[in-house]
């Protein structure tokens, strides 16, 4: 499991005295600002979050240090990310995207499928995309417990019972 959890990024400037527009990946998006110091992904920079009002896809928010405009413009796309140690842990069937990550995925006789490439959420549920020598491409499996019926962390593996026709 990874040590850094990505939990938010920065979407750009907003307004001109250094605020950000903040998109947060957290379960309670405002809980962003409660994991303490965040840090780019390689650790070079740390910010200090203080929420303001939420906007379109966020918050605005304004991280220590960054007290322009063009300051704030420089960071964006910047993922934002936390030691794992200060994450809640996750409640039974709950899982953070970065424990999916990497993980095999095996169908239900014990053939690997693909690897979890990532976990995508458009509005309707979440999805595993898949990728694999058998794949062109990818694949989205649909992270239900019908399609997912065993997610072992600790074994670092899945496995899949895919609808039929997906592979």
């Amino acid at each position: 499991m990874s040590e850094m959890v990505c939990v938010g990024a920065i979407a750009g400037a907003y307004g001109v005295r250094g605020e950000v527009r903040l998109k947060s990946f957290c379960a309670e998006p405002q809980d962003i600002a409660s994991y303490g110091p965040l840090s780019t992904e390689d650790g070079a920079r740390n910010f200090d979050v203080t929420l303001g009002g939420a906007v379109k896809n966020g918050f605005a928010a304004r991280l220590s240090g960054i007290t322009t405009k063009e300051q704030a413009d420089a960071l964006r796309g910047t993922r934002l990310f936390v030691h794992r140690d200060r994450l809640p842990e996750a409640d039974e069937d709950e899982y953070y995207h970065a424990d999916l990550i990497g993980l095999p995925v095996f169908d239900t006789g014990g053939t690997e499928i693909g690897r979890v490439k990532a976990v995508l959420n458009h509005g309707a549920g979440d999805l595993l995309e898949l990728q694999g020598p058998g794949i062109k491409g990818t694949a989205l499996l649909p992270f239900t417990r019908a399609a997912v019926p065993t997610v072992d962390i600790a074994g670092q593996r899945i496995v899949a019972d895919p609808p039929e026709g997906l592979f």
